[in-house]
């Protein structure tokens, strides 16, 4: 398959996770903007992509449900959920190459356990921030609709409070 934007997404990732590298740091993930400012810009025909840099874990799970929830009955917005870096290889090409009616929302969280990749010189973990950073960036490149919000260390009540939010 072509896809020139996945790997387009892969070549940020990389000369992100090197700058990283060579700073002997990870990559900072920040929150880039709101969650409701997001939404008002949804025109007809648009949808939701959530991406979750985050843990599989049932609290977090459940959580990214009822946010789909809300975004649908509240914000008549249909919407998807992907779990980064994984939906890189199954959507990634259609949010930056396709017709452009997504809004993005990457969800990230504070680094796991420092679990080294083995010869390569960073962590599993550097490595999935680095592609969240490389995604995002990418995404904003191709004029998307696209944020970030960091959920600190407690994903699962952040997620929650985006849900209130949206609600009221």
């Amino acid at each position: 398959f072509d896809q020139p934007n996945v790997q387009e997404s892969k070549d940020i990732t990389g000369a992100v996770l090197r700058e990283a590298q060579a700073a002997g740091v990870v990559p900072a993930l920040e929150t880039t903007g709101n969650l409701t400012d997001l939404l008002r810009q949804a025109q007809p025909g648009d949808y939701l992509a959530l991406l979750a840099y985050l843990d599989d874990s049932p609290g977090v799970a459940a959580a990214l449900m009822e946010l789909r929830s809300a975004v649908l009955v509240r914000c008549h917005l249909p919407n998807t959920l992907g779990y980064g870096p994984r939906y890189l290889h199954s959507t990634g090409q259609l949010h930056k190459g396709g017709p452009g009616n997504g809004l993005f929302v990457q969800l990230t969280s504070d680094a796991r356990e420092g679990l080294s990749v083995p010869g390569a010189g960073y962590t599993f973990d550097g490595l999935a921030r680095s592609q969240a950073v490389g995604d995002l960036a990418a995404l904003v490149k191709h004029d998307r609709r696209a944020i970030r919000i960091h959920l600190g260390n407690r994903a699962a009540a952040g997620i929650r409070r985006l849900v209130e939010a949206i609600r009221h």
